[in-house]
């Protein structure tokens, strides 16, 4: 049968069966090729997962990672398997590359929100229940997406950022600290006894037991301000316990001032007339 085709195409004795023999080698390489390759990123794939839940990252972000691994290296090994048949790929690879830069410019902004969204949840800069403000605005992690995370302010408006925008800005988290310093400035009127508003501010620090020993409180003269003297005072609290202090000590030092001959002063001006 050989010998037929040979004499028909007008080729030497043995061409046929060296054509026959070299397609065969290479396609049982280019089997080869694939299954080792599908195997290897499968196995790859795993390893990753272990790997990153070992580092307790988020499980949508893993899940998501992995299969793109796996679909990169099925991709490179398709294309090495079908050059392996010597299929020309280079105008393939070319147009499918000119493609990825198309689309990549065209979702420039979703590919930055993507990048954003992978660098928070690997990072970790915030996780859900946390309260935070960046780009200028505050409240709870409700949710981190890929493209977006999800606020919820103490007025209940929900609002929605691109991950992008949150990843390349200031991020202020108020709550990843176990303890917070709380921070007042109360005025006193000028003439008022500086000893006793001191000693106010240390009993009232005393009584209440969600403020913390060590670090210890600071008492302070901070300003002699125009209309006031200012007294700055500090303490630590627990983070889950810094607004109930912040609000009532101000309600304790209006209720209480009055009684110890303290006063908050009024911002007020002295007018000297020519007699």
């Amino acid at each position: 049968m050989f010998k037929q085709i040979e004499s028909f195409l007008g080729w030497q004795d043995g061409d046929v069966f060296d054509i026959v023999l070299s397609l065969g080698v290479k396609l049982a390489i280019a089997i080869s090729i694939f299954v080792i390759g599908f195997w290897l990123a499968k196995f790859v794939s795993r390893a990753f997962v272990k790997i990153m839940k070992k580092s307790n990252t988020d499980e949508s972000l893993v899940i998501f990672l992995s299969s793109l691994i796996r679909a990169v290296i099925k991709v490179l090994v398709i294309v090495t398997a079908i050059s392996q048949l010597g299929v020309e790929m280079t105008s393939f690879v070319a147009l499918l590359g000119a493609a990825g830069l198309a689309i990549g410019m065209a979702f420039s902004g979703t590919l930055s929100n993507f990048a954003g969204g992978v660098m928070i949840l690997l990072f970790k800069p915030f996780k859900v229940g946390d309260y935070v403000r960046m780009q200028g605005e505050e409240g709870d992690v409700k949710e981190i997406l890929i493209f977006n995370t999800i606020l919820t302010t103490r007025d209940n408006k929900t609002i929605i950022m691109a991950n992008g925008a949150v990843a390349n800005n200031t991020i202020v988290n108020y709550t990843s600290a176990v303890n917070r310093r709380v921070d007042w400035s109360f005025g006193i009127a000028y003439g008022d006894d500086l000893k006793v508003a001191k000693e106010l501010f240390a009993k009232f620090i005393k009584e209440d037991s969600r403020i913390l020993t060590d670090p210890e409180a600071f008492i302070g003269l901070g300003e002699l301000a125009d209309s006031s003297v200012n007294i700055a005072v500090r303490a630590w609290v627990k983070t889950e316990d810094y607004w109930d202090v912040f609000f009532e000590m101000n309600e304790r030092v209006y209720t209480e001032f009055e009684k110890a001959g303290l006063h908050i002063p009024f911002p007020q001006m002295d007018v000297h007339l020519p007699k």
